[in-house]
């Protein structure tokens, strides 16, 4: 019942894909790129969209079964009725849309960008589904998986390679540009980005549809905050502290000092030579894209592609996900101080879980900044606001929260009152909290 329900609604998405499709050509300012050069032969032969479209998704189906040869899975062969059924749908939608003549260009970004949010929403039903891919995307996964290239960078260049193909075909053809314009650029940038953000938003859908799978299904970007969950099943866990911290204000080295006053496990640089572990990533890599961030709409705006793929999850994601399941891992084991890496937000259900924050005046961060790293003030400031900025955009884009926000944390702590000083507060909190859950300190 549950393969019938997702072959359902994968339907439902291919011919929301085909409406977004025909009222983007419908427009008039081109076309998304999988569609380009289908649209651009209807253009100037005696055959509809949906007829070129039909007949180029076979092709890119040959061409995957001489890539991959014995590597083709019998399962991919789903991909000829699923190209055949998507070109009656978009030749049906374009009839059903006969009435869209914009008259003027203003019209017409109206309806390029209602065309770009079906679009979206069409893909992300097909992504909900988890059923099939088209063969646009499935080329893409085998070219990125015969010869190891990036899922998002190998898309990014199928649509350029599309576009630019469409473009001279117009010109031979038509002798001038026809069917690839601004609307095409427009598509390739929103579509993707679309159907990411209603995947972060409509993360209740899966779960409800789904209930079977749980919320670990699989790791994605559109159920990445909602597969963070509870660590820990038993009565009374052994406790564990978990701190979040501003650049410069000493959270490394106050954690790792009160851990070893506690007789407690310490983890911080360790959990990514653990992450690299599980995720095949070489250390330094996980190093530059944790907590590191620059701009959350960037981000969904620049790795919309890997909506495409298998696991729809960006390198980024992934790692994201394997941390929270080393976490979630060595919070089941307890006794241990954790920093960082949206742990507090991880571990929010845990009990005997103590969620501290520690900040301090930028003037003495900028201080031992300069000392530490041995930078001029202007660098040790600079430094200091990228980096925040960068944990605050991967804490807000990850948990929905604001970082370093009082309600979030059970204790917050200006570290200028000195590391001792910190430390005592810390182990005090941690009594009180062990004494109201009625677990032994």
């Amino acid at each position: 019942m549950e393969k019938l329900k997702r072959y359902l609604i994968f339907l439902i998405g291919l011919f929301i894909n085909s409406m977004g499709v025909s009222l983007i050509t419908k427009a008039d300012l081109g076309t998304s790129p999988i569609s380009s050069i289908p649209y651009v032969l209807s253009l100037n032969f005696p055959f509809t969209l949906g007829q070129f479209t039909i007949v180029f998704s076979l092709l890119l189906i040959l061409i995957q079964l001489a890539i991959l040869r014995k590597n083709f899975k019998a399962e991919y062969l789903l991909q000829i009725p699923i190209s055949i059924l998507f070109g009656y749908f978009i030749d049906l939608t374009m009839k059903m849309l006969f009435f869209i003549e914009p008259q003027t260009y203003i019209s017409s970004l109206v309806y390029l960008l209602a065309g770009c949010v079906i679009l979206g929403f069409g893909v992300y039903t097909e992504v909900l589904a988890d059923v099939a891919m088209l063969p646009g995307e499935s080329f893409v996964r085998a070219v990125s998986s015969t010869w190891k290239t990036e899922f998002g960078t190998t898309k990014v260049a199928f649509d350029v390679s599309l576009t630019v193909i469409a473009a001279v075909l117009s010109f031979a053809f038509a002798r001038r540009l026809d069917g690839v314009r601004e609307g095409t650029v427009f598509a390739a940038l929103l579509v993707g980005f679309i159907a990411r953000l209603l995947g972060r938003k409509l993360t209740f859908l899966k779960p409800a549809l789904f209930p079977s799978e749980g919320h670990f299904a699989q790791s994605s970007p559109e159920n990445a905050p909602s597969a963070l969950s509870s660590a820990g099943s038993s009565a009374a866990p052994r406790p564990v502290i978990v701190i979040g911290r501003q650049y410069g204000s000493g959270g490394h080295d106050i954690g790792k000092a009160l851990a070893d006053r506690l007789g407690f496990s310490f983890y911080d640089n360790e959990i990514i030579q653990m992450t690299a572990g599980s995720t095949g990533y070489e250390p330094q890599f996980i190093k530059d894209r944790e907590e590191n961030m620059s701009n959350s709409f960037l981000y969904d705006l620049m790795n919309q592609m890997y909506v495409y793929s298998d696991t729809h999850a960006t390198p980024r994601d992934e790692i994201f996900e394997s941390e929270a399941a080393v976490i979630r891992r060595l919070a089941d084991e307890g006794n241990c101080v954790i920093v960082g890496r949206c742990a507090d937000y991880i571990l929010r259900n845990r009990v005997n879980t103590l969620k501290v924050y520690l900040h301090a005046s930028e003037d003495f961060r900028t201080k031992r900044v300069m000392e530490i790293d041995n930078l001029t003030r202007e660098d040790a400031v600079q430094k200091i606001r990228r980096m925040d900025r960068r944990r605050s955009d991967n804490y807000r884009y990850y948990t929905r929260r604001i970082w370093g926000q009082a309600q979030n944390y059970d204790l917050t702590i200006n570290t200028e009152i000195g590391t001792e000083a910190v430390q005592n507060m810390i182990r005090e909190m941690l009594e009180i909290k062990l004494k109201e859950a009625g677990a032994p300190a």
